[in-house]
């Protein structure tokens, strides 16, 4: 009987055994990497990935920078660019191919929705630009303002035109996947053009407003890099198991300095500071205004006497500069840990892999995103000047009045102004 007992107990204490040693094996991914393995310093492939990473990024800023010579124009076609690899890559994080294949155009369906929102978002902010560039053939100016007047039914009917195609092509037993689709290509569509538009938005207020938060990023980045290349032991979010607190601070002090250094720079070159109120390409040349006038400040007394200089001169810009600076280091990166968590939802290591070294466009693009708004947001608040100027009142003028309605003010004004000359005389 004591055997029979130990015998039908056997296989229990065994595979109780078994699943005990088996669930002692088994290390949660974050456990495993609890020693820090996860961190660059300790990468045994880390010079190899620094080198690919290296060798990308030089050529991408090299071609960013070609692009900033080229001006606002190409600029926003870069722009214009990136929205389209971003979309791409964000279009393909829920497709399924299996059911692609049983809707035929459904695809197509997305692109139609994401080129109607481009078409809203830059009519809307480049409207005057263009009228202001058509101005010597007399038909073509009177095309162009009727799009630009009825820019926005033209943006609604193409909208319409793509829910009602939306609604044809639903499937039965297909319904949850098409709905989820709709939703999530509308939700794209808000995270891509609702940041751009303030991008595009700063590009021709001018240049050095696109540049010096973008530049800002590029330098947090990197700088967050190498420090926590070399430095890195002190994990900073579970969102991205490889930030370290010692990439973090190192990134920040370096971005700041070079928010103060570069916007000196930038604020020396007409090109980068006079804003672009057509859609020429030619050179710019304009009053740059106080913002980028030098001043003169005395050193304190408490400064030792061997230092070679007595004062120094700073442009105000260079104070706004500490502000995007500050947002660019501390709050900025939190876009990059957004998409960490995004990615993680969707059991992603990149978006894509256009980019080697690293992962797709939207990968370099998270932190640009959230810096782009901020960037729009205090230069309406705090530096543009908020008196209206003629050359305000005149770009209402031409936008908002045909050309009847212009000669009809025109002649209004000029019969004002000779009674208020004959009444002085």
């Amino acid at each position: 009987m004591h055997k029979e007992n130990n015998i039908g107990d056997s296989p229990t204490n065994s595979t109780t055994r078994l699943r005990h040693r088996k669930r002692s094996s088994e290390v949660p991914a974050e456990a495993s990497k609890s020693d820090g393995s996860q961190f660059l310093v300790n990468d045994p492939k880390k010079y190899k990935s620094m080198l690919v990473r290296t060798y990308s990024s030089i050529w991408m800023i090299g071609g960013f920078i070609f692009i900033i010579y080229m001006g606002h124009l190409y600029i926003w076609a870069m722009v214009v660019v990136i929205q389209i690899f971003m979309a791409r890559e964000l279009f393909n994080l829920l497709r399924r191919a299996n059911e692609d294949r049983q809707l035929p155009g459904f695809r197509l369906l997305n692109w139609h929705f994401f080129f109607t929102a481009m078409l809203f978002t830059y009519g809307r902010f480049l409207s005057q630009h263009l009228v202001n560039t058509i101005t010597t053939d007399k038909l073509l100016y009177r095309l162009v303002s009727w799009i630009v007047k009825y820019q926005m039914f033209i943006c609604y009917f193409l909208y319409i035109a793509g829910f009602v195609w939306f609604i044809l092509t639903l499937k039965k037993k297909m319904y949850k996947y098409q709905f989820s689709q709709y939703a999530w290509t509308h939700m794209i569509l808000l995270m891509v053009f609702a940041q751009s538009s303030f991008t595009v938005a700063n590009i021709f207020d001018g240049i050095l407003w696109f540049l010096l938060p973008a530049s800002l990023i590029i330098i947090n980045d990197i700088a967050a890099y190498f420090f926590g290349f070399f430095f890195g032991r002190t994990p900073l979010i579970k969102l991205s198991p490889k930030k370290t607190w010692e990439g973090f601070i190192g990134a920040s002090v370096t971005t700041i300095f070079s928010a103060f250094l570069l916007a000196n720079i930038f604020g020396r070159f007409r090109w980068l500071t006079c804003p672009r109120k057509d859609l020429s390409t030619g050179w710019l040349s304009c009053d740059p205004g106080p913002m980028f006038k030098h001043e003169i400040y005395s050193l304190p007394q408490w400064v030792p006497q061997w230092f070679p200089w007595k004062e120094i001169s700073i442009m105000p810009v260079q104070w706004h500069a500490l502000a995007l600076g500050l947002f660019a280091s501390i709050i900025a990166p939190f876009g990059g840990f957004f998409a960490s968590g995004f990615k993680r939802a969707f059991k992603l290591k990149d978006f894509g892999d256009s980019i080697p070294g690293h992962g797709g466009i939207t990968d370099r693009m998270d932190c640009q995103m959230v810096i782009a708004v901020f960037a729009y947001i205090y230069y309406q608040s705090f530096i543009m000047s908020q008196n209206f100027s003629v050359e305000m009142i005149l770009n209402q003028i031409l936008r908002n009045l045909s050309l009847e309605e212009q000669q009809l003010l025109y002649m209004q004004l000029a019969k004002i102004i000779n009674e208020r000359q004959f009444v002085q005389s």
